[in-house]
């Protein structure tokens, strides 16, 4: 005879847990608890025997017919970090019971006590109740919507201006802060945060002075979606140069309208049609060449065009419809955040809804604390912040990061319980940091049916091999994955790059060139996959081979440790000896040598001779100097970098 526990039955029938052992009692059969065994096919005859029939057919009271409907939901959402006190409320149970649970499940617990997201949902299905783990901001979104409607009014606009270097971003900043009624009464605006209003008539657009590329993809790369636009700077006398593609790749990553802005018309080589034609071979068509992107011609020095900026940033908000709620909770992202020896933990906060107050209680991220005081772009105190408001804000415990994000609790326990279980689960991340995708994971995620496309960013010694490379990679798409190429350029691979990887979980491809030492770092940090290669048919083999499954045992390269050549020797029959300082790691007498002349790979081969003194070494180490010799090669120049590696034989692992 099949048997099956109190809360499987009574999940099958629709009932709850009581109904199921008031019944089984009245008929007989004696139930200590909702995880008591009994026989199926027996319960489920006395469930439904005459005698059951007629404890059903009692008409409960109103309050008693509430509670049975509320107990039949189906679907529960719980909060991260919920209690054992929460959750026992949220299943309508007993907390001993839930504290049994536990116990049974080998957890010893108070009631005050967080339970990670798995744990919670398994004590749920124990109860038969099917639960789903919500952010605590999307709870209080939650309890925004059950308190009732509330005003909807229109938000300011959140602006963000990239472009390449040179190109007129810091000019056009500074002529619409001077345009800024509000600045010419203060006689000139002072910045004290990095994002400041500018009034357009009775409305307004915010711009954010953090423009970066890689603090713009920082913050996206935490989750945080803070720009509404994105205004993209090109010199009408210059063209679109590499980092205006750079700049362009992390906005369309960001998927944010882009709006163009030809600056430096006023000059006589100014050629905007130029531009426009040049915009149109990476996506951006304008929209007197029949395109939908917007392009605005501006002096930002002379100030011709800038009202037509604003309108033209103000009517793509429009078709946005940017909405916000000011009458309920506050909550955005954190900008930036510091530490300030007079003030402690301070951040520059955008408030995106609601309505901060002084004295409000609030979760940073991982952080909590109280509204002390609140500061405007001027640098003057404020009472409250609504939407759209960039605000300094002093009383955290700690500094948060950038990209947190910001929500006012209404109490002061809730927030410093979120922030005590969000510590810890930051904690146990940094232990165990799950790593991004890498080739050796996309055919067992092909075959799971969870990845569709394969992202790329390609780094290459020349533009020439750029566009070889792209054409290669972009042949290799089938049905079951695209390759996308989400960024392309020449030159070393930068920390801006492994960022655009992390936060588009992409993989970075390099030929001929090398990581930066910050970018190789912040690599093993965000567990970014970098292949470096020297020939074009390896790359494509390999990703090749990686998508349909056929990767054979891989060659990992070892890094050992890095020189800088301080000077060279001419040598009667050795040739060139570098003069060397190890800057890290160590260099070893068997390694294999790549020699680097501004992060580009002049060429590998192996170590001829190396010397400490007059003496025969087997390995230099940091911080050490020494003479080296490369075997059959001379061209070694004061200023170039030689690394040290290892290469080693792996079996293929899946």
């Amino acid at each position: 005879m099949a048997k099956k526990r109190i809360y499987e039955i009574a999940k099958e029938l629709k009932l709850t847990n009581k109904e199921v052992i008031e019944r089984l009692s009245a008929s007989g059969i004696k139930v200590k608890s909702h995880a008591s065994l009994v026989d199926e096919e027996e319960a489920r005859r006395l469930l439904f025997s005459p005698a059951s029939a007629a404890q059903e057919t009692r008409k409960p009271s109103a309050p008693q017919a509430q509670k049975s409907k509320i107990e039949l939901t189906p679907k529960l959402l719980l909060s991260e970090g919920v209690t054992v006190k929460e959750l026992s409320a949220k299943l309508q149970i007993k907390s001993k019971n839930v504290l049994k649970s536990l116990l049974n499940m080998g957890i010893i617990a108070s009631i005050n006590q967080t339970l990670d997201r798995d744990i919670a949902l398994e004590v749920c299905r124990q109860f038969g109740y099917d639960a789903e783990v919500i952010s605590f901001e999307e709870e209080v979104a939650q309890e925004e919507k059950v308190e009732g409607e509330k005003e909807v009014v229109e938000r300011f606009p959140v602006v963000t201006i990239m472009g390449h270097v040179n190109h007129g971003k810091t000019s056009l900043l500074d002529a619409i802060r001077e345009s800024n009624i509000i600045a010419k009464e203060t006689g000139g605006i002072t910045q004290h945060i990095g994002a400041y209003q500018v009034k357009v008539g009775e409305r307004g657009i915010v711009f954010l002075d953090t423009p970066g590329h890689e603090a713009f993809t920082l913050m996206r790369a935490r989750g945080a979606k803070v720009t509404d636009i994105v205004v993209l700077m090109v010199a009408a006398d210059d063209g679109v140069m590499p980092q205006t593609v750079e700049a362009l790749s992390h906005a369309k990553a960001a998927n944010v309208p882009i709006i163009v802005a030809i600056n430096k018309i006023d000059k006589p080589e100014a050629h905007p049609k130029k531009v426009k034609q040049q915009l149109g071979k990476h996506g951006l068509l304008a929209e007197d060449l029949g395109g939908d992107t917007v392009c605005v011609e501006i002096s930002a020095k002379k100030k011709i065009g800038l009202e037509l900026l604003l309108e033209m940033i103000l009517l793509v908000a429009d078709l946005l419809e940017l909405k916000a709620t000011p009458i309920s909770l506050g909550k955005g992202s954190v900008l930036e955040a510091k530490l300030d020896k007079a003030r402690g933990p301070v951040a520059t906060v955008l408030v995106q809804d609601g309505t901060v107050k002084v004295g409000d209680h609030f979760v940073m991220g991982a952080v909590y604390g109280k509204v002390r005081a609140m500061f405007n772009e001027l640098g003057q105190k404020i009472i409250t912040a609504e939407p759209s408001t960039p605000v300094e804000i002093i009383g955290m415990q700690s500094v948060p990061q950038a990209g947190d994000s910001f929500q006012v609790v209404r109490d002061e326990w809730k927030a410093r319980q979120i922030s005590n279980y969000r510590q810890r689960q930051l904690r146990e991340r940094s232990l165990a940091r799950p790593s991004r995708l890498t080739l050796d994971q996309l055919f067992h995620r092909m075959k799971e049916g969870t990845t569709k496309e394969l992202p790329i960013v390609l780094k290459a010694d020349v533009q020439g091999s750029v566009e070889v490379l792209s054409e290669a990679l972009s042949k290799l798409s089938s049905d079951k994955v695209k390759i996308n190429i989400i960024y392309s350029g020449p030159g070393a691979i930068t920390e801006s790059d492994i960022l655009l990887a992390s936060a588009s979980n992409a993989i970075v491809i390099g030929f001929n060139v090398r990581p930066e030492k910050k970018a190789k770092e912040l690599a093993e940090a965000e567990r970014v996959d970098i292949r470096l290669h020297t020939v074009i048919y390896s790359i494509t083999n390999e990703i090749k081979n990686a998508m349909v499954g056929m990767l054979e045992p891989t060659f990992q390269e070892l890094y050992l440790g890095r020189a800088e050549v301080r000077e060279t020797f001419r040598i009667p029959r050795y040739g060139i000896v570098a003069g060397c300082y190890v800057a890290d790691g160590k260099i070893t007498r068997d390694a294999e040598i790549r020699l680097l002349r501004d992060n580009v790979v002049i060429y590998e081969g192996k170590i001829g001779s190396l010397k400490r003194f007059k003496d025969d070494v087997t390995e230099v180490r940091s911080g050490l100097e020494c003479g080296l010799g490369i075997a059959n090669f001379n061209d070694i120049k004061i200023g170039d970098v030689i690394e040290a590696f290892h290469v080693e034989r792996r079996a293929e692992k899946l």
